[in-house]
């Protein structure tokens, strides 16, 4: 699985390497799809900072992270004041939406196979 990181802010190497490690754990739940995706899956993730319509406040960042999987895009979106934090969010939801996936396509491929 490739990740792409793209970045709307100045980024220093220990949290490019952040984002790989949290978002590559990801990837244990799509092993079995990176094969069968032509030239392998990629994870696209954007960091932001939000703030450019806050006049008041603390910064906020937005991390989206979208997945190619066959048949389906999975996207999700974490925010927080802490980049970090919001990169753990996005990952989370991103688990959550690829679990669905499997399940969903888990019970398709077996109720196929009792027919």
């Amino acid at each position: 699985m490739n990740i792409i990181i793209k970045k709307t802010l100045d980024a220093t190497p220990a949290f490019e390497e952040y984002v790989y490690e949290k978002m590559g754990s990801v990837e244990k739940f799509v092993k079995a799809f990176d094969d069968v995706q032509v030239g392998g899956l990629a994870l696209r993730v954007e960091v932001a900072r939000a703030t450019e319509h806050h006049k008041k406040g603390e910064d906020i960042f937005t991390v989206t992270a979208s997945l190619t999987l066959p048949k389906k895009e999975i996207r999700a979106e974490g925010s927080a004041a802490d980049a970090r934090v919001a990169i753990d969010r996005a990952r989370d939801v991103l688990r959550e939406e690829i679990e669905k996936y499997k399940t969903k396509n888990l019970e398709h491929y077996r109720a196929e196979k009792e027919r």
